[in-house]
This record gives C-alpha cells, structure tokens and sequence, in this order.
C-alpha cells in the first residue's frame, strides 16, 4: 500500500489553524456567556480534535474501513455518553446532601 505524503503547507496551515483556534478558546474565556461558555468551548475543542485526527493522524487519507472504524467509535462513545447522563440525571434527592 503506498503512503500519502503531505505536504509541509498543509501541515503548517492546520498548525496556524490551531493556534487561531486556541487563541478563540483564549478570548472566549475572558467573556461571561452565561450557559453558552460550555457550549462554544466545547465546540471550539471538538474542531481542534477534528483538525488533529484528520491531518496529524492522517485519517483523512486513510482508507475507508478506517473512517468506518472511527466514526462507529464515536457513535459508541456517544451512546456511553448518553447512558452515563441519563443515569446521572434521573437521580432525584439525595439523602446525604439534600435535594438538587
């Protein structure tokens, strides 16, 4: 099987990428968004885990058995999600600490 050679443009356009990014994560900190603070870093932190695993992990020229693979892991990882948080939020009261 023969490599894709990337080159070194790509590689530095994903790093400058990263860092505006991180800068992003930066400024928004410094701004009260209420319950939006979660959400935009949380979004801002997903685009930087995409960016890293297409192109420092080479996903993105990886064959199609591997992206299946990768996105059934993250299709996993959302229903693990999912049943922790269903379970964490259908608790009601707590007898040593009180009521939520």
């Amino acid at each position: 099987m023969s490599e894709h050679i990337v080159s070194v443009k790509s590689y530095v356009g994903v790093f400058i990428s990263l860092l505006i990014l991180t800068g992003l994560t930066v400024l928004v900190a410094w701004f009260d968004l209420g319950r939006l603070n979660t959400v935009v870093a949380l979004t801002i932190a997903i685009v930087k885990a995409t960016l890293v695993v297409l192109f420092f992990m080479h996903l993105y020229y990886s064959s199609k058995l591997t992206k299946v693979i990768m996105i059934a892991s993250l299709f996993w990882l959302a229903i693990m999600i999912s049943l922790t948080l269903g379970d964490y939020l259908s608790r009601g009261h707590d007898p040593m600490f009180g009521p939520r």
